[in-house]
């Protein structure tokens, strides 16, 4: 079966043409923004159970739950409304990152149910990671599918009704923060930098890293027993603050536009300098709990286009005015479509950039091989490589696909590429420059990264590209901003029952700059009156 999507139909003369056409692959399909097939995601493979179907499914709803799809894994259990609700709550409080979990060898019970035990490994910012194990009961259903029996004790053994979880830090000397100029920082002045603040390190000994997970009564908050205790450095030598990138400036400009623009949704941004990758602005809505902006893992969606048409413009698979087809769907294992199912009929590859068409993005898969769009990711976008920010960070994940319907996903940012605003803000100032810089929010952090400058051709497409979105695509909100904006536009699935996420990255000058808003179901209506916002109170570089 030929990888191609594509085929070319009149010969070239003052543009190449490209036309997409509609083709099946046959493949077992991982749904885009749904649900992972058994024997994919983050555990470990499975050994031989009673019934092959059961772990399949216990599989799929760690993965789920792994990856934030709590609809999807919810779905799984035998009481989804309560399921979703729980798994959302639990880590409520806790500052819990992306958790790893792992299934071991299921059991089978006399009664016929089929547990499947796990372990749990969460995160918990700036201090550690808590492990524990439990197990998921299985229960066979007259279709004969198999279901998630169920119950709290399922998320954690001691989960009950009557006791939850409560995370108490101890931090002995809070250090003093500063911005770039000496200005102090703190989480009253700037609440969005409250978890930011709790995660930094001074290098001469910052704040104490202590805390403990406890399981308290519900009601009276009594402490019951510790789950888990962490332990670090006992203080810090007084008078020496932790100076920060940051610029009290933007930071205030991006609480103010975040407050406004979020409309009480989970969102987040971050603003870098192009020229170095120091961090002036990071800002989260809700301002407690949770450092999105850095340790958030989302689908990009379409802002993944500037790596995509980046791995295609380096081959020379594609030149701008090449014409590339957009038609309203196209099927690779599944259907795939257009924001609001629009077309492109002989439109060149500038305009689906501008438009951020998937349709045509996903008809020229075949020109880059399984692997070829996480190495270019890494090997010009340092996406995936280690970063030392200066505060914990994810620094992105671009698999190869398991199979072409999960390829075409890759190339809108769907499937399991994962990114967040760090992310896509330093992908952005790298396709503006040329070069990446791995992005700080502390300076004199070591650099284990490696990377390769794009070439100066590639770079000149790309900010044309992005510059045309602004002026004559989806980035229009930012148009009648002054400077040389150039942007792009993602609108990322989540669920089937979920609204999409909204992502806008952009740069201007010698700043990039990247949002998200949860559920924003378009980048331009949800993030770009957050950036606009940012942009217009903040209309010049800082020094």
């Amino acid at each position: 079966m030929p990888k191609s999507g594509y085929a070319t139909t009149r010969p070239r003369t003052s543009r190449t043409v490209i036309r997409a056409v509609t083709s099946v692959a046959v493949v077992s399909a991982v749904a885009v923004g749904g649900t992972y097939a058994a024997g994919i995601g983050p555990f470990a493979g499975g050994a031989a159970g009673p019934d092959p179907a059961a772990l399949a499914q216990a599989r799929g709803f760690l993965a789920d739950w792994a990856a934030g799809r709590l609809p999807s894994a919810a779905a799984r259990t035998s009481r989804p409304a309560t399921a979703q609700e729980v798994l959302r709550n639990f880590t409520t409080g806790l500052d819990i990152g992306r958790p790893t979990l792992t299934a071991a060898a299921p059991t089978k019970a006399e009664d016929d149910t089929v547990n499947v035990p796990f372990t749990a490994t969460m995160p918990i910012a700036d201090l550690g990671t808590w492990t524990y194990t439990s197990q998921l009961p299985l229960h066979k259903r007259g279709d004969g599918t198999w279901t998630v029996e169920w119950a709290l004790s399922v998320v954690h053994p001691r989960l009950s009704e009557t006791k939850k979880f409560h995370l108490a830090r101890a931090d002995t000397h809070a250090p003093e923060v500063t911005d770039r100029t000496g200005a102090a920082l703190s989480g009253a002045a700037f609440p969005s930098l409250r978890p930011v603040l709790a995660q930094l390190d001074s290098g001469t000994g910052g704040g104490a890293r202590h805390g403990t997970v406890q399981l308290v009564d519900r009601a009276t908050g009594k402490v019951e027993r510790t789950e888990a205790r962490f332990g670090g450095r006992s203080g810090r030598p007084v008078g020496h603050p932790v100076r920060t990138t940051l610029d009290a400036t933007w930071q205030a400009a991006a609480e103010k536009a975040l407050a406004s623009g979020a409309h009480g949704r989970n969102a987040s941004l971050v603003a870098l300098r192009i020229d170095n990758g120091e961090i002036l602005a990071m800002a989260n809505s809700p301002s407690a709990g949770f450092n999105r902006a850095v340790s958030g893992t989302y689908a990009p969606g379409s802002t993944w286009k500037i790596v995509t048409g980046s791995a295609l413009l380096l081959k020379g698979a594609v030149a701008p005015d090449d014409i590339v087809d957009c038609p309203k769907y196209l099927t690779v294992g599944k259907e795939f479509h257009n924001v609001e199912t629009s077309e492109h009929r002989n439109a060149s590859f500038l305009k689906d950039f501008t438009e951020s068409c998937n349709t045509a993005f996903i008809s020229l898969r075949g020109k880059l091989g399984d692997r070829e769009l996480g190495d270019v990711a890494g090997t010009y976008f340092g996406v995936g490589q280690q970063w030392h920010v200066g505060i914990p960070s994810y620094d992105g994940s671009v698999p190869a696909p398991h199979d072409e319907t999960e390829k075409a996903a890759s190339m809108i940012g769907q499937g399991r590429v994962q990114a967040n605003p760090l992310i896509m803000a330093s992908v952005t100032a790298t396709a503006a420059s040329g070069t990446f810089h791995q992005p700080s929010i502390t300076r004199g952090n070591k650099n284990t990264t490696s990377t390769t400058p794009l070439p100066q051709k590639v770079v000149r497409q790309l900010r044309r590209m992005m510059r045309s979105t602004v002026t004559d695509g989806t980035a229009r909100v930012l148009a009648d901003l002054p400077g040389d904006i150039g942007a792009k536009t993602g609108t990322a699935e989540v669920s089937e029952e979920e609204p999409n996420n909204g992502w806008l990255a952009a740069h201007r000058g010698n700043v990039a700059v990247a949002c998200v808003v949860e559920h924003g179901v378009t980048g331009g209506g949800s993030a770009g009156p957050v950036l606009r916002s940012l942009l217009a109170a903040v209309p010049t570089d800082p020094a």
